[in-house]
């Protein structure tokens, strides 16, 4: 199997998986700038290119795994099906419902298959809380309350309200869609720093009294990293979860279930998100699993996130 991986920041964090696969024979990566590239076959022994026509017209890439800036995402996940390559694409899968759409209509008219990078229906902790939901485990939910906060780990990237949506509160959103669908109303309200950061709370009305609040902070200090947590409220109980992470997305989470009859830490399995997506890829190519990832599926998540950074965008106030 050869696999073209486009783009040398977020793909390194691909290419570190790739590169402890057997089975796995090549792995091609392309970026713009030849000091990145360098680094990255430095590290990894990948061969890289320049050239993205080569990419496309080589028979033997069958997968092309889309790490480029998202604005960047439809024209090529569109072009590597045409081409007839299967697709990885880092999410979010598109800047706008009409480039999803776009990327949907390709697939369909191409018959290959494109999975989006929601790793977080992976995570252990989301298997868990999300079957909790759907098989009533603790009665009813009746709210949500998701907490994500980030010092600025990326170099020259900072998270402002233009973006905080889509870089840092998209996989909870989707997290949420997933277990409960679109929800009845949403109300966005963020701040944002006059040089850097910002921050966002988000609150989601669903039927039958169910309210869901997701925040995100950007103004944590670099020391801080990466942390946050979920508190699902239920008629019959309480899910408590907490996680730290670093720039590379890895870290620890712990789940602890509170009842009437005491507190228990709930034992998961240990994995690693964006190694799971990419086990998960590879055996939906070989015809042993069936996706989780389609893009019909991260539909109401995507729009749910472009409907929050709407409002955001609309309520910028630099007041920090």
């Amino acid at each position: 199997m050869k696999i073209a991986l486009l783009g040398t920041g977020f793909g390194r964090a691909h290419a570190a998986v790739y590169a402890t696969r057997p089975d796995i024979d090549e792995v091609i990566v392309f970026g713009r700038t030849p000091a990145k590239l360098q680094a990255v076959a430095g590290e990894y022994g990948f061969a890289t290119t320049t050239d993205l026509d080569a990419i496309y017209a080589d028979p033997d890439v069958t997968l092309v795994d889309i790490c480029l800036p998202t604005e960047l995402h439809a024209e090529h996940a569109v072009r590597a099906m045409q081409a007839g390559k299967d697709v990885l694409c880092e999410l979010p899968l598109a800047a706008s419902m009409a480039d999803a759409h776009r990327i949907i209509d390709a697939q369909r008219a191409s018959g290959r298959q494109l999975f989006v990078d929601m790793f977080a229906r992976f995570s252990p902790v989301n298997e868990y809380t999300r079957k909790a939901i759907t098989d009533g485990t603790y009665g009813p939910l009746r709210t949500w309350e998701i907490d994500t906060r980030t010092a600025l780990l990326w170099p020259g990237y900072d998270l402002l309200l233009n973006s905080l949506a889509v870089d840092a509160l998209h996989t909870d959103l989707d997290t949420i869609t997933t277990a409960l669908g679109r929800p009845a109303s949403v109300t966005a309200h963020g701040i944002q720093g006059e040089q850097r950061g910002s921050a966002a709370h988000i609150l989601l009305n669903y039927p039958g009294d169910v309210l869901v609040r997701c925040s995100a902070s950007a103004f944590m200090p670099a020391s801080y990293g990466m942390g946050g947590g979920s508190r699902l409220v239920f008629a019959e109980g309480v899910l408590e979860t907490e996680f730290t992470a670093g720039a590379d997305g890895q870290g620890r989470t712990h789940l602890v279930e509170y009842t009437d009859t005491g507190r228990r830490t709930i034992d998961l399995p240990v994995r690693a998100p964006y190694a799971a997506v990419i086990d998960h890829v590879l055996a939906c190519l070989a015809g042993k699993e069936t996706s989780r990832i389609t893009p019909d599926s991260i539909l109401d998540g995507l729009q749910l996130t472009l409907d929050v950074r709407e409002q955001l965008a609309a309520r910028n106030q630099p007041n920090i």
